[in-house]
Formats: structure tokens, C-alpha cells, sequence
């Protein structure tokens, strides 16, 4: 599964079948005025209430997606007596669902906050599961392994059958969902991870609330979420002084950094930093030498999510001139990366999606500790 880089990611298309034989069109224009849920601050989805069912359009699943993806959430109790033209959506699902299967774990928080994580059936990479309340009942067997995201097992997932689900692509192409499909199993995508913010990202749990008719409930969770976030942000404002920070770490030959307009720097930002590159305006992370990095970073005071190594010696072993950096001889990097649940799935890639308020107080104890004197950090910890 792509859970280090992509995690944040899922995709779902619907398409249940409702009882009827005969299905007849209904005329949508008899119905009463549409109205649609508004979000603050995502744009990849939105919601809209007909009153005898709902519609799910999701408009960017993927980055430079062409289409978007509609889908109609018929309640159980009108799913009888509602027929609709299943040619003009991409899935017809019943509300509330009963059994799903996530592709991401950043999916698996939505699912907690909104108490319904006793529906999730199946899981492409279950050691990558942190959440202990999850991993038991994968433990107790009640959760299928799948296999992994690339080539998902369709046999035990056909074997389960679950009423949906919800996966995220990358560019739309993917054998196993097209097979899933084919077998009238709806797959919904989810594209959490393409929003431009962290309060966007974290508004996705209205797209689960959805399937589950729990809107006010998801609302209700998110305004809690967004007034933390605020109330942290204020704090960081009040910070004398703001340090110099770098990220991100080698790749082969190439250095990559998040870009100045990307989730990481706004983090970055909010927590009254000054992050050396957050005047760059690229699309998707920043591609440097290693010379390029050293020249503007070699002083930085902070060093944050240097990749995924996990401590001082790794760093250096694989490439020695990581030590030549003042955060490396000054101990001030810091990482998530060891940060994880009992099988090994790291923290940050299932819950950070989620609960951007705990990552930025994180960013804000770290860069400010004065200003969140008895604040446990939840997923940065001093490297190794």
C-alpha cells in the first residue's frame, strides 16, 4: 500500500443494487429544491440533499482529474420505493452502510470518530493499522487482510462482499477496482490527500458522515477539530521569535522539500515559523541537489521529518555530509517516522490526515516549547 507517501489517499465508486426488477426513471425535476451541504474549506467533494436521497459528487479523486464522480446515498427505508436512472451516476449506495473496506489508513480515523469502525470488514495491509481499538479487531479476525493496494486480493474481498468500497487512485487506472466493479460491488474514490490545506483534508470525515447518515455528527467533529487548530494557531502567534526550519531529506540524488504552498508549509506557517523555502510556488515538492540544500539550510535550527530514518546514525550512514548540517551536530532534527503502532504503521500516516490541530501543536512545542509548556507531542519525536 502507498501508506508512506500516498496513505492519505482512497477512492470509492457505488453501485448497489436496490431490489426492483423493473426499474423506472424518475423525473428529478418533480422533486423538491436541492440543497447542498456546504464545506468551509474542501473542494475535492461536496454533498447535496434531495430529500428522498442524497448525491456524493467527488470532483477531484486525483490530481489533474478530468471527470467527477457522482453518486446517489438512498436511505435504506426509502431504498424500496426510490428508483433512479443508474446511468446518470456512477454508483447508487444505501445509506447507512453496513460493511466497507478502506484502502487507506487515513481512512481509519473517520471511521473511529464517527463510531462506526465496527463496519470495516477488509484492509489491503493491516500491519499498517496503529489505532489499537482497530488492531483488535483485526486480532479477533474480524477484519480480512486484502493483501496490498496495487494488486488488492479480489477473491476474499468478493468472499466478503462488502456494500462498498472506498479506495483513492492516482491517476484513475487500477485492475483490481475495475474488477470489484464489474462483480456490483460500488467503489467509491476518495481524494482527501489531493485538498491544498490541512483543515481541508480534515473535512473529509463529512464524506463518511455521508455514507453513514451521520452529517451532524461529522460537522460536529470537524468544528471541534477547526476550533483547535485556530486556538493553536493563535498561540504560535504569540511566539518572540521564529526559526529558521528544513525538511525532508535525500532520495537517491535529489533532495525533495515540501513547496512553499503545500499542507507541510502551511503547518510550517501556523506554527510562526520560518521555513526556509516557503516562498516557492511549485506543484507537488520541491526537487533540489544536495549542494542547493546545504547552501540555504546548512544553518537552520530545526530540522523536521528528515524522510523515514529513524535515528542519527542511520542519517549519517547514508550520507555522511548530513552531519556537516548545525541541526544535526545540535541534535534539533525531529521525525515521525518512530512514532508507530505494535505492527509497525507509523502514526502520522493515519491519523495526521485527521487531527491536523495535533499536528500543528506538535510543530508549535517543537519550534516554541515555551508557548505549550505541558503539551505531550503525538507524533514528532526527537530522532534517535
Amino acid at each position: 500500500m502507498l501508506h508512506k507517501k500516498i496513505q492519505f489517499i482512497s477512492l470509492i465508486s457505488l453501485l448497489i443494487i436496490v431490489g426492483c426488477k423493473e426499474e423506472k426513471r424518475v423525473d428529478q425535476t418533480t422533486t423538491t429544491s436541492v440543497l447542498e451541504l456546504k464545506n468551509n474549506y474542501a473542494q475535492g467533494f461536496k454533498i447535496e440533499d434531495k430529500e428522498t436521497h442524497k448525491i456524493l459528487t467527488v470532483s477531484n479523486p486525483w490530481p489533474k482529474a478530468e471527470n467527477s464522480y457522482n453518486y446517489a446515498l438512498i436511505p435504506k427505508e426509502k431504498a424500496s420505493k426510490l428508483t433512479l436512472n443508474k446511468e446518470e451516476f456512477n454508483g447508487l449506495i444505501i445509506t447507512p452502510v453496513q460493511k466497507v473496506v478502506v484502502t487507506s489508513t487515513t481512512h481509519i480515523p473517520a471511521l473511529e470518530l464517527l463510531g462506526v469502525e465496527q463496519t470495516l470488514v477488509g484492509f489491503p495491509g493491516t500491519d499498517y493499522i496503529s489505532s489499537e481499538k482497530t488492531r483488535k479487531r483485526i486480532d479477533q479476525g474480524q477484519i480480512r487482510e486484502l493483501g496490498n493496494n496495487e494488486g488488492i486480493n479480489t477473491e476474499v474481498l468478493l468472499e466478503i462482499r462488502p456494500d462498498v468500497v472506498v479506495a483513492f487512485g492516482v491517476d484513475g487506472t487500477n485492475k483490481s477496482m475495475e474488477i470489484i466493479e464489474k462483480a456490483g460491488i460500488p467503489v467509491i474514490y476518495n481524494g482527501d490527500w489531493v485538498e491544498k490545506t490541512p483543515l481541508a483534508k480534515a473535512e473529509w470525515i463529512k464524506f463518511f458522515g455521508a455514507l453513514y447518515i451521520k452529517e451532524k455528527e461529522a460537522e460536529a467533529i470537524f468544528k471541534q477539530i477547526e476550533s483547535d487548530y485556530i486556538d493553536a494557531k493563535k498561540i504560535a502567534s504569540e511566539a518572540t521569535s521564529k526559526p529558521t526550519v528544513l525538511c525532508g531529506a535525500m532520495h537517491k540524488d535529489i533532495w525533495y522539500l515540501p513547496n512553499g504552498t503545500s499542507p507541510e508549509a502551511q503547518f510550517l506557517n501556523d506554527a510562526n515559523t520560518n521555513y526556509l523555502w516557503s516562498s516557492t510556488k511549485e506543484t507537488g515538492s520541491i526537487a533540489l541537489s544536495f549542494e542547493a540544500v546545504y547552501e540555504k539550510g546548512k544553518n537552520a535550527e530545526l530540522w523536521l521529518s528528515p524522510s523515514y530514518y529513524t535515528s542519527y546514525d542511520d542519517l549519517e550512514k547514508s550520507n555522511n555530509h548530513y552531519s556537516q548540517f548545525a541541526a544535526f551536530q545540535n541534535k534539533t532534527i525531529y521525525t515521525f517516522s518512530n512514532t508507530t503502532g505494535r505492527t509497525g504503521g507509523v502514526l502520522y500516516y493515519e491519523l495526521g490526515i485527521s487531527r491536523p490541530d495535533l499536528v500543528l501543536k506538535d510543530m508549535i512545542k517543537i519550534c516554541h516549547p515555551e508557548l505549550l509548556k505541558d503539551y505531550k507531542t503525538t507524533f514528532f519525536k526527537p530522532l534517535n
